[in-house]
């Protein structure tokens, strides 16, 4: 798994600051920003945390790069539905010799491994076959059809991969390009810390998390599972570890790269 912090909007907790400022002053257009130093900014976005205002969460936004990581996790994280996604398509992009992801579960057992890569290199068999049954088919259609053989081609494989790429297992991975405004990521980071989430996208969730907090600590300050800073929520279901869970994110604090001049 790689996961890199492509962008986001500058300055973000001065820009929920304004949006506060904006809500609870008079100031104008002409002089919302004046004054939001470095620690206003941060005593308005601890204001806001206390009082439950999230709306102005909004304004602020963070794009991810995403790599490495299963077609399993994409159905997973595509239910968030207050984000934007862009994925590598299978039906454009060949899948030649496709990488996928092992679970540790089956990393860890000799047997079930080698039951598991076996099953990889046979997907990858029929994937292939698939392909050039349909594509030799399509290639006669498209050439009887007057396209030029370039062209027949290029629309022989589109076609045959289009429909071969059912038989890839969820194990395959994919590329996504991710963006989700803070109160999204709050609530994300929410359902998927959690030890309750499936190992996958909670250890995608914990990468996210460092690296949204060395870029606005103070408004992720309170991120994560419930239990982070209050009650676990999970009832019945619950990992029974509250105290194990904090600590882990004081590590994940510690360990994200917050720049000197903050």
């Amino acid at each position: 798994m790689k996961v890199e912090l492509l962008g986001y909007t500058p300055d973000p907790e001065k820009l929920i600051a304004a949006g506060a400022k904006f809500c609870y002053s008079r100031s104008s257009v002409d002089d919302i920003m004046d004054g939001l130093d470095a620690e206003k900014s941060a005593s308005y976005v601890e204001m806001l945390s206390n009082l439950g205002h999230m709306s102005v969460m909004e304004h602020a936004s963070f794009t991810f790069g995403i790599e490495g990581v299963s077609r399993s996790l994409l159905a997973q994280i595509t239910r968030h539905r207050i984000a934007s996604f862009s994925v590598q398509s299978q039906r454009y992009v060949r899948e030649n010799m496709f990488e996928y992801v092992i679970p540790p579960q089956i990393a860890d057992d000799e047997e079930a491994k080698r039951e598991y890569i076996a099953a990889m290199e046979e997907d990858q068999r029929h994937y292939e076959k698939i392909t050039a049954i349909l594509k030799e088919k399509n290639l006669k259609r498209f050439l009887s059809e007057g396209m030029s053989e370039k062209a027949a081609n290029s629309a022989a494989e589109k076609a045959a991969i289009e429909d071969a790429r059912f038989v890839l297992p969820n194990a395959c991975t994919t590329k996504i390009m991710m963006t989700m405004n803070c109160r999204s990521l709050m609530n994300f980071f929410a359902l998927r810390c959690c030890n309750r989430a499936q190992w996958e996208i909670r250890n995608l969730a914990q990468e996210m998390f460092k690296l949204v907090y060395a870029v606005a600590p103070h408004v992720f300050e309170n991120a994560g599972p419930a239990c982070v800073c209050g009650s676990c929520r999970e009832g019945k279901m619950s990992c029974g570890k509250a105290e194990e869970v904090r600590k882990k994110f004081e590590m994940l604090k510690k360990g994200a790269n917050i720049p000197k001049s903050r």
